[in-house]
């Protein structure tokens, strides 16, 4: 019976903590009712049964929280379906990455490519560039200790991406015609 209490304090405790984002996220236009943050520690139990994790300590949805509540791409229209979606990844790639990776420099890449590489589409974050840089890691890449996992992507990325300044060339070439 205390076993179960105990259980429960600490979700009452998790549950608090990710409603005090809200003093910081409010300034983005974010914030979570206690009925959305009970939801996201369900959910956050059933991805940690789902990838077979356990989590010691404090949860690392408010590190989710503090890292893309500024996100470009998040607002409150999308923000709880966001959050659930990030801790599914985050945990995914934990595992993917063999726990080499920090907690916080997982969730600088994730950051870093979802606002500029992927312009806030999960599916490309998890299928491609959280993919393509898991590999890395397995293979032995540590680069990301320098950078805390910030500026990593490029060197692995396998898309060749646009070029303003050769766009305007190309724009300047068909306008002169």
């Amino acid at each position: 019976m205390e076993n179960t209490n105990w259980m429960v304090l600490l979700e009452q405790t998790q549950v608090q903590k990710v409603m005090e984002t809200n003093q910081y996220t409010e300034r983005f236009g974010l914030m979570l009712s206690e009925q959305d943050a009970q939801l996201l520690a369900l959910e956050r139990k059933n991805t940690l049964a789902e990838q077979k994790r356990i989590e010691f300590g404090e949860s690392i949805l408010p590190g989710i929280i503090y890292e893309f509540c500024d996100s470009a791409y998040i607002d409150q229209g999308n923000y709880v379906e966001s959050l659930i979606r990030l801790q599914e990844i985050f945990f995914q790639y934990k595992n993917e990455m063999l726990d080499e990776i920090s907690d916080g420099e997982l969730l600088h890449f994730m950051k870093e490519q979802f606002e500029t590489i992927c312009f806030g589409d999960f599916d490309y974050l998890e299928g491609t560039c959280l993919d393509i840089f898991a590999q890395a890691v397995r293979a032995g890449y540590r680069g990301y200790r320098r950078t805390d996992g910030r500026g990593e992507y490029a060197q692995f990325d396998e898309v060749e991406r646009w070029d303003k300044e050769l766009y305007l060339e190309a724009l300047r070439e068909l306008c002169w015609r």
